[in-house]
């Protein structure tokens, strides 16, 4: 057993070149990630050698949290790849945003567009706490108006553990997962890593994304997979070349 996990990967190591993140914090001072543009050069330079070629950046939009608008968010972007051209980086840098499921996002939805990832996929989570009541409403109005959900980190929110029949209910919902990569080296705890390969091994997610807002998230990237298979992982890190920029 010992002989086995010593030679596990790294998380960094099942990262391909060309790879395409589709869910972090980099754009400065907006939301939890990247407080200052010095810290979105920095991180922006770790995940490139990583392999990330691509980026689609997702700042919070959450109801007196982080209160970010479509034109607010687009501006500081516009204004980030402006200072990274002028540091020498010049690789797609989008910015869609990570929605929090509640009743603003629902007005937000229904009266104007929405930050997709690409065409009409767009990033949306729920609280750590519970799901919101009119959870499935929300999805069905959601996939009316045409967009089609992308859900982060469904194995981080824990009261989901113990009822997993309610991960099958979203998924025939129209609900797209995708794994956060720090959960499959238990950098959230063990409990999450566990939900995670069982996420994978039952083919539930389409898509990873980094989630990356600091340095810690970077140093976690040295870690060892905890998970017995890596096929699965390897297939939904490689779907993320949907999102490729022609």
């Amino acid at each position: 057993m010992f002989f086995f996990s010593k030679n596990k990967p790294t998380l960094k190591d099942l990262i391909p070149q060309g790879h395409i993140d589709i869910h972090s914090h980099l754009l400065p001072g907006i939301d939890d990630g990247a407080q200052t543009f010095e810290d979105t050069l920095r991180l922006t330079k770790a995940l490139q050698g990583f392999g990330v070629t691509q980026f689609i950046t997702t700042p919070h939009i959450i109801q007196h949290v982080w209160e970010n608008t479509h034109e607010g968010i687009v501006s500081k972007k516009t204004e980030t790849i402006q200072q990274l051209a002028k540091n020498d980086i010049t690789v797609p840098f989008n910015a869609a945003a990570e929605y929090l499921m509640d009743d603003q996002f629902v007005r937000l939805f229904k009266n104007q567009e929405l930050l997709t990832l690409k065409d009409n996929y767009i990033l949306v989570e729920m609280s750590y706490i519970n799901a919101p009541i009119q959870l499935y409403s929300i999805l069905f109005d959601l996939q009316v108006a045409g967009y089609i959900p992308i859900l982060a980190h469904p194995e981080r929110y824990l009261f989901y553990h113990n009822n997993f029949n309610e991960y099958t209910k979203l998924k025939r919902a129209g609900c797209l997962f995708q794994l956060n990569l720090l959960s499959v080296v238990g950098y959230y705890g063990s409990q999450i890593a566990k939900i995670a390969e069982e996420l994978l091994a039952k083919g539930m997610y389409t898509y990873v994304g980094t989630d990356v807002h600091h340095d810690n998230h970077i140093k976690a990237f040295d870690q060892k997979l905890k998970l017995k298979d890596i096929q699965p992982l390897k297939e939904a890190i490689a779907n993320n070349q949907f999102f490729k920029i022609d």
